[in-house]
């Protein structure tokens, strides 16, 4: 449906003739009376170029070629100059005058008609003409709304990446662990999250998310779940206390049924233990001296879905050296361009030959080779890594 109407466009009427006013005013009378045409008049091209001045408003412009001062071709070539799409000149001139109505059309004039104007014909080419500036008038402004959207979005993007932590190492004084982390979203904002925090001295709170959907309501419900996870892990509670609370929660305020899969773990920097839940996600891996293996799960469901559902928790020991190497499904489901997924067992063969590595080159090169891997396809979901390291007291 149009914005636009024709009551909001002009029409600038630059004839010399002084009879031709009162003669556009009786023949359009009606149109006149009910709001459908509003003419405006001047005698020349400079004119004319005052008046566009004056009243903004102007879409069409019925000019003659032959006028003092500024004729109707010059005055076509000032009006190419504006670069305004929504202005289209309509030429009035004798039919005998072909080849000056050949050089308008090819100066940007919209339409011609010949005198003696046949109004009816004239009313036709109005009312197309018309049309034409309605329907680029709305595209205009589809396009101006699509860049605010844009903007809109990117400003999104650059509150969703403050939010999560950036700058590593994260805690430059420790050196009883190691954490890197990493979330490259599909769109400009996503659904990925991760996120860790000091609860005291020795233990340290880490989680990853993946927020069901894509765009601006999972980067909504994205903030909302990382903040809730953060806010509840702060007061110390136990892993699966602290799931129970957040999945109530997310299951009161979800809307269109969103859910989101989190690992949320507690590593405590003086023995290696790490007391985790997991709910729905991806199984993290444990990197060792003597090989990897898949952190066990824990039986929890997505949260935001089942409410009272009784989170259990399990434990794991890290030995000084070991890795936890956390990610979300966008990792083993990126595509490449024959059609085949990157998956597990590339992912495990990739790990194997990482054991010895830091964290923080472990997750650069599983991108690079993600990227590589996937290289000429569109990045269909959001790719999210953390990485956390065990060195134990010294």
């Amino acid at each position: 449906m149009n914005t636009c109407s024709h009551s909001n466009i002009k029409i600038l009427v630059v004839d010399d003739e002084i009879d031709l006013e009162p003669l556009v005013r009786q023949k359009f009378r009606r149109q006149i009376r009910e709001g459908i045409y509003d003419f405006l008049f001047a005698f020349n091209g400079l004119e004319a170029l005052a008046k566009l001045l004056e009243y903004p408003e102007i879409g069409i412009i019925l000019s003659d070629i032959n006028m003092p001062e500024m004729d109707g071709l010059t005055l076509l070539t000032k009006l190419k100059e504006l670069k305004n799409p929504g202005l289209k000149t309509v030429i009035v001139s004798a039919y005998g005058d072909m080849d000056n109505i050949r050089t308008a059309m090819n100066r940007g004039a919209f339409d011609f008609v010949t005198k003696p104007v046949n109004f009816e014909d004239l009313e036709i080419t109005i009312n197309k003409t018309i049309d034409e500036i309605l329907q680029i008038r709305q595209s205009l402004e589809e396009h101006d709304q699509l860049i605010s959207i844009r903007q809109d979005l990117n400003t999104a993007r650059e509150i969703q990446q403050a939010i999560l932590p950036k700058n590593f190492p994260p805690f430059p004084n420790r050196t009883d662990f190691g954490i890197y982390a990493s979330m490259v979203a599909a769109k400009e904002v996503g659904g990925d999250f991760y996120d860790f925090f000091m609860i005291d001295h020795n233990r340290l709170g880490f989680v990853i998310g993946d927020v069901s959907g894509k765009g601006v309501p999972a980067a909504i419900f994205m903030a909302v779940s990382r903040t809730l996870i953060r806010a509840t892990g702060l007061k110390g509670l136990p892993t699966d206390e602290c799931m129970n609370y957040v999945n109530n929660l997310l299951c009161n305020e979800s809307v269109s049924c969103m859910f989101v899969t989190v690992f949320y773990g507690i590593l405590n920097s003086a023995t290696g233990e790490v007391e985790y839940v997991n709910g729905g996600h991806n199984p993290p891996y444990i990197l060792s001296e003597t090989g990897i293996r898949k952190v066990e799960m824990t039986g929890g469901p997505i949260l935001g879905c089942v409410e009272d559902f009784d989170y259990q928790s399990k434990r794991i020991k890290l030995l000084p050296g070991d890795s936890l190497f956390l990610f979300t499904d966008g990792v083993t489901e990126a595509f490449n361009t024959q059609d085949q997924l990157y998956g597990e067992e590339r992912l495990e063969t990739f790990l194997q030959s990482r054991l010895a590595c830091p964290v923080e080159d472990v997750v650069k090169d599983s991108m690079q080779e993600v990227s590589a891997f996937s290289a000429g396809m569109i990045q269909s979901d959001d790719i999210t890594y953390l990485a956390i390291s065990f060195n134990g007291r010294t």
